[in-house]
């Protein structure tokens, strides 16, 4: 992604909020379904996620890594995953506060 961790973990954090809110409003648009389009949908989401958040979060550290810059890259993804820890730590905050938990 890029060398700046913040944007890294951002850029993971908005990830989760389109796949969280597709599948919210998707369901209720769709309604329930009793297919087996279901589980391959669900598992092809699971693993294009483990594709998107391995890019956000390994690819610059990766090739910082292979070019010598050892030290960098490890710093690179050890803050990249401390934001993006913060910033989940203060979802699960507002909403176990109460904040996220309208109903719409």
């Amino acid at each position: 992604m890029t060398k700046n961790p913040a944007i890294n973990a951002l850029a993971a954090i908005v990830y989760i909020i389109i796949v969280a809110s597709v599948m919210y409003y998707g369901l209720k648009l769709a309604g329930p379904q009793n297919t087996v389009a279901v589980p391959i949908a669900i598992i092809s989401l699971f693993t294009l996620s483990a594709a998107v958040m391995g890019f956000v979060f390994l690819f610059q550290p990766a090739q910082l890594y292979l070019d010598g810059e050892k030290k960098i890259a490890a710093d690179l993804f050890i803050r990249t995953l401390a934001i993006f820890g913060v910033i989940t730590a203060l979802i699960l905050l507002a909403l176990f506060s109460g904040g996220l938990l309208s109903k719409t």
